[in-house]
């Protein structure tokens, strides 16, 4: 999940979801067990599915250079395992998976500064650790590879096919957390920061960011994507309360971008994985 919600980079899967039919597999999933490995190895093919369709960037690109210097020291993170790439996409998102891959999107390092990114990036760490991540992988998993009523009398995770990857791929860039696991990994990006000597108040002013956002030209799809998360605003508030009750709040002055961004490739392609005919 989106730490905005707000990327349009994904197809909408609403079509290939049969809900009377999961509705019969779900009677029949008491026994089923999804496990942290399971998630992680279907998180890993998915993720190795979007980097292979997308433009990732290179050890030398700008973008990637700074993504190094500003997270590269969190690649072992209150015991998981990080990895992180950059696409090379102008729309404003980042995803964690279950696997400990971490993708932020160009258009996000355009707009935010480094302890922004860290506070965001923490975000997504949160619903790592907070099991989040498996539980939303687990959905896409049963939605998919279990549409099948015969396959949900197997108490292993079955193969899944190429195309049943690249619709939980897409699966991953559409998940919606609820408002109660968003509060939770906003708690954690906050902990995140404040464990890690940076600057706090770093959370507040991403979430300003957002809301900000709201109000311009992207404020009616954002609505939209935001419908089952609390209010970027609120979200604001709650981080200025925490680091007014640490005795760490000021206002947050924002720092100068440190990408180069004359030498960065942008390209206007969006995420997304290809539909097999």
């Amino acid at each position: 999940m989106s730490f905005f919600g707000i990327t349009n980079a994904q197809i909408n899967v609403n079509d290939i979801l049969n809900e009377r039919a999961l509705g019969a597999v779900q009677k029949g999933m008491s026994g089923f067990m999804f496990s942290d490995a399971d998630a992680a190895a279907l998180s890993k093919q998915a993720v190795d599915k979007m980097d292979a369709e997308n433009k990732v960037a290179d050890a030398k690109d700008p973008y990637t250079i700074r993504l190094n210097r500003v997270f590269g020291k969190h690649k072992n993170e209150n015991g998981l395992v990080l990895n992180y790439k950059v696409y090379l996409i102008k729309e404003v998102n980042a995803f964690a998976t279950a696997d400990g891959s971490v993708r932020v999107f160009s258009g996000l390092m355009d707009i935010m500064d480094d302890n922004e990114l860290l506070a965001v990036i923490g975000h997504e760490i949160g619903h790592v650790a907070n099991h989040d991540s498996r539980d939303a992988m687990k959905a896409a998993y049963q939605k998919e590879a279990l549409i099948d009523a015969a396959a949900s009398q197997s108490a292993k995770v079955a193969a899944v096919t190429d195309s049943q990857i690249g619709k939980i791929a897409n699966a991953i860039l559409d998940s919606k957390h609820s408002r109660k696991q968003e509060s939770e990994a906003d708690l954690y990006s906050y902990d995140f920061m404040k464990r890690n000597g940076y600057n706090v108040n770093a959370v507040e002013s991403a979430f300003n960011i957002l809301a900000k956002m709201s109000e311009g030209k992207e404020a009616s799809f954002i609505d939209k994507m935001m419908s089952s998360h609390p209010d970027a605003k609120d979200r604001a508030a709650n981080a200025k309360s925490r680091a007014e009750a640490d005795g760490l709040y000021k206002p947050y002055v924002k720092q100068v971008a440190t990408t180069k961004k004359a030498t960065a490739k942008k390209p206007t392609k969006k995420a997304t994985t290809k539909k097999k005919k």
